[in-house]
């Protein structure tokens, strides 16, 4: 499936989270933080800060939360993207 954003919204695939600590102790899902980097995948037609397959930085509550073939993305409003990632 394909989706292409509209406007100023930008569709970002999430990064996973670690699952284990550094100690090597399992988190389960419900205890792990929500994850504010993402990798953008598709821009809208009037996005000018952001390009496809740049890291980013977004607002922690943000966003439509979609699955896509399983995988989990954001749509979010351009205004949500904090930062590029270098």
């Amino acid at each position: 499936m394909t989706v292409k954003p509209l406007g100023e919204r930008v569709l970002v695939k999430t990064d996973k989270m670690e699952e284990k600590t550094a100690s090597g102790l399992f988190i389960p899902q419900t205890s792990q933080e929500k994850t504010q980097f993402a990798t953008v995948t598709a821009v809208g037609s009037d996005v000018k800060s952001v390009k496809a397959g740049e890291k980013i930085l977004h607002d922690k509550y943000a966003g439509t939360a979609i699955k896509i073939d399983g995988d989990d993305y954001l749509i979010l409003n351009q205004k949500d993207v904090l930062a590029v990632i270098e």
